[in-house]
């Protein structure tokens, strides 16, 4: 008659003499993390027949720190097309700068419209 080995009795995990691997353990993995850039806006000024071609360029100059030959150039092309770029910003600092240049506007008593779209 064959003798077969005696079976080892049923233990619960982690006791006994032979440790379990991972028992109690956590393994987390690296993941890297992929960083979008947030969206851009552009702040656009638009034109009217009532806003001095000289308080465009004084704007241009003081909240979108171009200097003049820059801001000559793009109050022209606000002039001639009806609207220009002032730059391009992230959302909160499009939306600050808007706030500026209408505010801006109204103390001045003139009409500017300044608007942000998406880039």
């Amino acid at each position: 008659m064959p003798v077969e080995p005696p079976s080892p009795p049923d233990t619960p995990p982690g006791s006994g003499n032979r440790p379990e691997q991972g028992d109690g353990a956590v393994v987390a993995e690296r993941q890297t993390a992929k960083v979008v850039p947030p969206p851009m806006y552009q702040v656009v000024l638009l034109n009217d027949d009532y806003t001095p071609m000289e308080f465009v360029v004084m704007i241009l100059q003081e909240y979108f720190k171009r200097d003049l030959e820059t801001a000559t150039q793009i109050m022209l092309k606000i002039h001639h097309e009806g609207r220009g770029v002032c730059g391009v910003y992230s959302k909160d600092v499009a939306a600050t700068k808007v706030e500026l240049v209408l505010a801006a506007a109204r103390r001045g008593g003139h009409p500017l419209q300044c608007i942000m779209e998406a880039a």
